[in-house]
């Protein structure tokens, strides 16, 4: 690991990109205190539709949760009926 001033990393910019992108990690200091660290790239885990539905099911059984929802109803998402709709509700 590398560690450079703020003032020599602006001028060796191009050299320590080389040096990242070679798996070396650079830390930049100002002052002598650490700022922050030039890092080489990764990729972020590719996600189904924004959510990764294998970590949530291996979450849950790791909680001892095999079933989170038991029994879903097969007209779950049908339409109410009209009598339904215009029922007030019971007054608490």
């Amino acid at each position: 690991m590398k560690t450079v001033s703020l003032r020599e990393a602006q001028d060796r910019l191009d050299e320590l990109a080389q040096d990242v992108e070679q798996g070396e990690t650079v830390t930049v200091t100002r002052d002598g205190k650490p700022v922050f660290d030039i890092v080489p790239h990764t990729e972020p885990p590719k996600k189904k539709g924004g959510i990764d539905w294998e970590a949530g099911q291996a979450y849950l059984r790791s909680k001892g949760i095999i079933n989170p929802v038991p029994y879903i109803a097969e007209d779950f998402d049908d339409p109410l009926s009209e009598d339904f709709l215009i029922t007030p509700l019971p007054k608490s």
